[in-house]
């Protein structure tokens, strides 16, 4: 699917422009590859590499243009089970327009707004940019998660949430791998501002983009250690929470066993005492009610 969008009232707006400078492939089909590969001159594995989720951040010069594959939060949904994962987008800078190559029919440019006329490369720095944010969202979330997965896990005794635990556990470690090669890309970038022709402006996008960058990483970072190391305690937390109730449940099955004993002693084919009493029947049950009575007195003394 093809895209293309220009500026209208400070945002990026879909059109039909064919000169438009910012087109976007969304899951291309093989005759828009064949296109972008034989009519724009991309290198067919940078292209491919543009649509591998698990392909690493890179800066690549190009003689006709510059192409840069960044990392960037996949939007999450229910059937992930927790897993929150990551995807590659391909953005090829040429003199005059930007084309961008996704894996996917996402949202671009929902809330970019520009003060100013936007050149191609700034749109590419802002999109590398505006997925830093993503991250940050998606680290929120990961965060609101963890907390109420290990509410339910003091109160469960089931593996299912510590499970989650573990999903959520393995996402950040996606986004550590990802933001630190999106880290890279941004360091190269910045190492060929001048290389790249990149405006002040741009250039001081690039290192703030930099910073927050790093910031994000460490706050992944943080996130990942605290559920790795905290991960051993919530494992014992189910298993005291099992043995827990066991615990119930063999008090409960010998308070039920006591006053079965003295019913059943005195409900033998023998001759037995108080077998021609007239209130054999209520004596009996009061035997039983002592017994469960002693019972609860002795189990309050020893605090079980």
């Amino acid at each position: 699917m093809i895209k293309r969008f220009k500026i209208v009232d400070r945002r990026l707006t879909e059109t039909n422009d064919e000169s438009s400078p910012f087109v976007a492939y969304l899951s291309p089909d093989e005759s828009e590859k064949r296109y972008l590969v034989d009519n724009l001159k991309i290198d067919e594995h940078t292209l491919q590499s543009s649509l591998d989720p698990d392909e690493l951040s890179r800066l690549e010069f190009e003689p006709e243009h510059i192409a840069v594959i960044y990392k960037r939060p996949r939007n999450y949904s229910a059937k992930d089970q927790f897993l929150f994962k990551v995807a590659s987008t391909g953005l090829f800078l040429f003199k005059d327009r930007l084309v961008i190559v996704i894996g996917e029919d996402v949202p671009l440019f929902d809330s970019l707004t520009f003060n100013k006329p936007v050149t191609p490369a700034y749109l590419m720095l802002r999109m590398i940019n505006r997925s830093i944010f993503h991250y940050f969202e998606h680290l929120k979330i990961i965060n609101t998660i963890s907390d109420e997965l290990q509410n339910k896990i003091n109160r469960a005794m089931e593996n299912r949430h510590l499970l989650n635990l573990f999903t959520l556990e393995k996402s950040l470690e996606y986004y550590l791998n990802s933001i630190n090669s999106n880290g890279v890309l941004i360091e190269k970038l910045r190492s060929n501002t001048a290389k790249l022709g990149f405006s002040v402006e741009e250039t001081e996008l690039l290192d703030d983009t930099f910073i927050e960058n790093n910031q994000c990483y460490k706050q992944a970072e943080i996130y990942s250690n605290i559920l790795a190391s905290l991960m051993d305690a919530r494992a014992s937390i189910v298993s005291n929470n099992l043995n827990v109730l066991m615990k119930t449940l063999n008090i409960i099955t010998i308070a039920i066993m006591v006053p079965t004993l003295v019913v059943s002693a005195f409900s033998m084919n023998v001759s037995i005492p108080l077998a021609r009493h007239p209130l054999a029947f209520w004596i009996i049950l009061g035997l039983a009610l002592l017994s469960v009575m002693g019972f609860i007195s002795f189990w309050r003394y020893k605090r079980w």
